[in-house]
């Protein structure tokens, strides 16, 4: 086993293509498939599972990825510190980011570090709030953003927006009778179909955690699906299947359109932190480090 079999192995683990792996590190096609096919040897294990469409780890893939991008960071850092490298060098970014701030937050910061720093990469991957937290864990990111904090060894948290949830309905008829009352409590929800977010989103977590300060146990309403993509729960809102819980974020264009209606939830705080994470045991590349600053600028703190 070696470095180059390893940053091979990384390569397509990352991009999902041999060929792409190849391209990235200016090798041919068969020097990659003969390096990842060399580790697979040496350590009896299958690690892509192929099909014609697409290259996906296998779960010993997965194992060896933790260990392999670690080793592939840390040859670069010895590189950068050790070598003639310019201390100013541009390093891609990866950043792992739940729902909420991938599709709503990031593209403002994006734009503010394309300003100041036209010349850095960037490679974003959109996952649950769980998942965030694992990869920061075991360094396959740089930085995360995420609504949930669990207690992990070495991860620190910068929370940096107030993220509201909202009750979330079409706007018909019997909803905008419902807002012109201006009813404050939620009982009317147990008479309601609910979409949810998945388990394991924060927002779903919150939604839970705001609902039972209202007095209302989730396990009591009628959840008739639990959805990971937002844009599909808005839809399907839209078209009366049943009502949400989600960020008062996800709804603003819809409600300024007339087709979606947001109500408050009773007793609620004043929203869950959106947080900035990043594993401390790591030393952060400049260009992170750079990233770290524009969200602190942006946002002001």
């Amino acid at each position: 086993m070696n470095l180059k079999q390893l940053e091979a192995f990384v390569q397509v683990a990352e991009g999902g293509s041999f060929s792409k792996a190849a391209r990235e590190l200016f090798l041919t096609q068969p020097t990659i498939s003969a390096h990842v096919s060399s580790l697979e040897k040496e350590l009896n294990v299958r690690l892509f599972i192929r099909n014609t469409k697409e290259v996906n780890l296998s779960e010993d893939g997965k194992d060896l990825y933790k260990y392999a991008k670690q080793m592939v960071e840390l040859e670069k850092k010895i590189e950068a510190r050790f070598g003639k490298k310019d201390e100013d060098e541009k390093q891609c970014i990866t950043i792992a980011a739940s729902t909420i701030p991938a599709q709503y937050l990031l593209p403002g910061i994006l734009l503010k570090f394309r300003e100041r720093y036209p010349d850095e990469q960037l490679k974003i991957m959109e996952t649950d709030s769980t998942e965030v937290i694992t990869q920061i864990v075991e360094h396959m990111a740089d930085i995360g953003f995420t609504g949930t904090v669990l207690e992990k060894k070495h991860c620190k948290y910068i929370p940096f927006y107030k993220d509201e949830l909202a009750i979330i309905t079409p706007n018909t008829e019997r909803y905008r009778k419902l807002k012109e009352t201006g009813r404050e409590d939620v009982e009317w929800l147990k008479e309601e179909h609910l979409i949810l977010r998945e388990e394991g989103s924060g927002t779903r977590k919150e939604a839970e955690k705001q609902l039972r300060a209202a007095g209302i146990d989730l396990m009591s309403m009628d959840i008739i699906a639990s959805i990971g993509n937002q844009e599909t729960i808005k839809k399907s809102v839209k078209q009366g299947v049943g009502i949400t819980i989600l960020s008062r974020l996800t709804a603003v264009d819809e409600v300024e359109e007339g087709r979606l209606l947001t109500f408050p939830i009773p007793k609620a705080d004043e929203g869950r932190d959106i947080n900035l994470v990043y594993n401390k045991n790591y030393q952060l590349s400049h260009s992170a480090e750079r990233f770290i600053k524009v969200v602190k600028e942006v946002y002001e703190i």
